[in-house]
């Protein structure tokens, strides 16, 4: 009851505000309509050139308002940070304080100098004040209530590199040890329906100089030139909050860099002075504030800014329905952020003026992989033979052990790949345990990261994205994948399957390549004549309308496209004809063929084998296909026939037939035994797409195969050849007696599918082609 009269006292208070929030929106997005237009008109002011600061010493500033329990406590240790810096400077801006911060410093610290304004400017009006006032190119900026650990000041000073880095920020702990790190200064900025988010990472493997979205304003270090050029941090988002994120996301707009120095340590008492002095629903207040001032003074794309106009109305809505939330706007931000939309339209001008790239390319740039491929240096030749390509090679299924048809490609790549490249792993584990297996790529690989199969974004049916895509969206990946191109150096960006396609990163010099393991779409309208639940089958043609939706705009965001056969590649350049010469068919879909003993003959009579993993639909259909409609059919003429069914997560027992000769071995270590043991190889496949890599280590073992056309797609369209070829349950049986009555002429079919495997399917040779292929793209990228 008492739940409910609060939501009734919420709505009822909130009322007018509800109403009013569709004009609070309305008039600054004509404002904001009206200035770009006159922006567009007029003529653009030439900007300063950019010059590279002196770095010898630097100017401290620590603004300050009825802080002085946090300066005596504090401010020794910035002090003696100094000491090997001559020429440095520390000055206390003190916002008018009461409580003798002014006198306690000019007492105790007279070497300190102390600005005291005759009121409070507030963190941002300080700060500026103070940044006018030092005398040093670099001013390093900090909270009151911030310890510096001994030697902080050399590795920020070292971070500015070049002219364009504006800002280098510190590595921030708690003082208390205990407490989650909300804040590390390693900060990550994008753009989420219709709003900017932020957050801090937490982040051990990075130990040198790393973009970030922002420097905090708390414990930064800024080029003062460009820090005074940018307008310094904006009173538009006073009195507190996100004006140091206002100002990083300027300077990357303004063509600059924003770097985080693992190397460069503080310890803060998160809001030691804000959160003493104001309550937490007036923090959040300010928050939504400006988060909603932000959009307004700084996103220039238009798409952009529509969505946020929506998505802010929307999210006040439902918090107005159903409780505050921190992710959601309000309407009283929208009303706060309404009473000073003049001011938003101002700022948005001079924002415009110093923007020299798109909002799209600003958020791009702070991550790790285009700041690389933005900034870095690359040789117009790739590396040379004694410096391999640095190749980041990424799965999303585990790879060890190779229990289904993408796992053996990947890992027999993997293993070849290491020896001519520098081979840098990342691959998503669905278990912990499952890290273990993958020891023997640890040792041969220059390194390798796993996570844990994290959970992407929820099933939406009415989503027009795919779910296998969607299930593998998630910002921690795409945070690692970024790190690791920048960290590693990467040259080239190795993704295996569609749903690592979401991760091409579309750079200048770094090739994106994308295996296409299976074409997706194709895949699933192949099960659609096989299907009988009616639910199932509109479920099924919707996912295949989004599916060739997603794939066919994602394909051309990769540089290059790797299928398994020349089959697939028609079938894509068939609903894509801007792909050709891009689309390779003949470097992933083999086998290391010396694992495989070759033996013709010598086989255990009348026994089938079938082989593959039961993850896979089209191999689960496969096998109730032929259970149900082709080994009666064999039974009746041969009663000593005997089916082995050898895969991983395997169906149950009693979901198929009893009958003694079908013998369920489940998940085998090593398919060579069964596969140099058994008589005959089926490959009943009514659906999926790509080549099957069971047939390519059928081949190279030397059992004779039987196949549908589907399933032998990418090897043969001849019957007899490499295999047996018949698509109707009467002809593939007569097709497995063949085999089965005829060993020797098995054994001749055997050698000629053993010689092709050899020929054209083997790992060694198609990697090394591999390679070739990597060194001629990173070449004509980087000309």
């Amino acid at each position: 009851m008492k739940r409910f009269a609060a939501g009734a006292w919420r709505l009822l208070k909130d009322l007018p505000l509800a109403l009013l929030a569709p004009v609070f929106l309305a008039i600054p997005a004509v404002a904001i309509l009206i200035t770009d237009l006159i922006c567009l008109v007029l003529p653009r002011r030439r900007l300063p050139a950019s010059t590279q600061p002196r770095t010898h010493a630097a100017s401290i500033v620590i603004p300050n308002w009825n802080g002085k329990d946090l300066l005596e406590k504090y401010l020794p240790s910035v002090v003696d940070s100094i000491a090997d810096h001559p020429g440095s400077e520390i000055i206390i801006v003190d916002n008018g304080s009461i409580d003798g911060s002014v006198t306690f410093v000019r007492e105790r610290f007279p070497q300190v100098k102390v600005l005291a304004l005759p009121r409070n400017l507030g963190f941002g009006g300080g700060s500026n004040a103070g940044f006018q006032a030092a005398r040093n190119d670099i001013v390093v900026l900090l909270n009151s209530d911030m310890r510096v650990a001994p030697g902080f000041l050399a590795p920020l000073l070292a971070g500015f590199t070049d002219e364009n880095v504006f800002a280098v920020s510190c590595q921030i702990f708690f003082s208390d040890p205990d407490r989650v790190r909300e804040e590390t200064g390693l900060t990550e900025g994008w753009w989420l329906q219709g709003s900017l988010r932020v957050r801090h990472r937490i982040e051990p493997g990075i130990t040198e100089l790393y973009p970030c979205f922002y420097g905090g304003g708390g414990s930064c270090a800024f080029d003062r030139r460009k820090f005074i050029e940018l307008g310094g941090l904006d009173q538009l988002l006073a009195p507190f909050y996100l004006e140091d994120t206002d100002l990083g996301y300027l300077a990357w707009k303004r063509g600059w860099k924003v770097l985080y120095q693992p190397a460069s340590h503080v310890y803060h008492e998160h809001r030691g002075t804000i959160g003493k002095r104001f309550s937490e629903a007036y923090i959040q207040s300010i928050l939504k504030k400006n988060f909603v001032l932000f959009a307004w003074k700084n996103i220039h794309d238009w798409r952009r800014l529509i969505s946020h106009f929506f998505f802010t109305w929307a999210n006040a809505t439902l918090s107005w329905l159903f409780g505050d939330s921190p992710e959601r706007a309000s309407y009283r931000g929208i009303a706060r952020a309404w009473l000073q939309w003049p001011g938003a339209i101002l700022s948005r001008t001079n924002a415009r003026r110093l923007a020299v790239v798109s909002d799209t390319e600003a958020f791009r740039r702070s991550l790790g992989g285009p700041f690389r491929d933005t900034f870095a240096s690359f040789p117009i030749q790739p590396p040379a033979e004694s410096e391999p390509l640095r190749v980041l090679f990424i799965s999303p299924y585990p790879i060890c052990p190779p229990i289904h048809g993408g796992g053996v490609f990947m890992y027999q790549t993997v293993r070849e790949l290491a020896k001519l490249c520098a081979v840098h792993l990342v691959v998503l584990l669905d278990e912990p345990e499952q890290r273990e297996a993958h020891a023997e790529l640890d040792s041969i690989c220059a390194s390798s990261e796993y996570l844990v199969r994290m959970e992407g974004r929820q099933k939406a049916l009415g989503s027009m994205e795919p779910h296998a895509v969607r299930e593998f969206r998630n910002r921690d990946l795409a945070w690692l994948i970024h790190r690791q191109i920048y960290t590693k150096q990467i040259d080239v960006v190795q993704l295996e399957y569609t749903v690592m396609g979401q991760y091409a990163g579309q750079y200048r010099h770094i090739p994106s390549i994308l295996f296409e393991h299976d074409v997706y779409f194709q895949s699933i309208a192949r099960r659609l004549p096989h299907m009988t639940n009616a639910l199932e089958k509109l479920k099924a043609r919707w996912e295949y309308l989004r599916a060739l939706r997603y794939e066919l705009r994602l394909l051309p965001k990769a540089d290059r496209i790797q299928v398994c056969s020349f089959e697939n590649a028609a079938y894509l350049t068939s609903f894509l004809p801007a792909l050709r010469g891009r689309i390779d068919d003949s470097y992933r879909a083999g086998i290391d063929t010396s694992l495989y003993q070759f033996k013709p003959s010598g086989r255990e009579p009348f026994t089938l084998l079938f082989l593959g993993s039961f993850r896979h639909l089209p191999n689960q259909e496969a096998l109730v296909w032929f259970v149900k409609y082709v080994l009666p059919q064999v039974q009746s003429r041969e009663s000593r026939v005997r089916l082995i069914v050898i895969g991983s997560d395997p169906p149950p027992r009693h979901s198929l037939p009893k009958d003694a000769a079908i013998e369920l071995v489940g998940f085998t270590e090593d398919v060579r035994e069964p596969l140099g043991r058994c008589a005959v190889f089926i490959c009943p496949i009514l659906s999926g797409s790509g080549v099957r890599v069971k047939l390519l280590e059928a081949f190279a073992a030397g059992i004779p195969v039987v196949s549908t056309r589907l399933g032998a797609e990418g090897l043969t369209t001849t019957d007899g050849d490499i295999c047996s070829l018949a698509d109707e349950p009467a002809e593939f049986a007569e097709k497995c007696l063949d085999l089965l009555n005829n060993p020797q002429r098995g054994e001749v079919m055997a050698r000629r599918a053993h010689d092709y495997v050899i020929e054209t399917r083997d790992m060694r040779r198609m990697t090394e082609k591999l390679v070739v292929s990597y060194q001629r793209e990173v070449s004509e990228m980087r000309q």
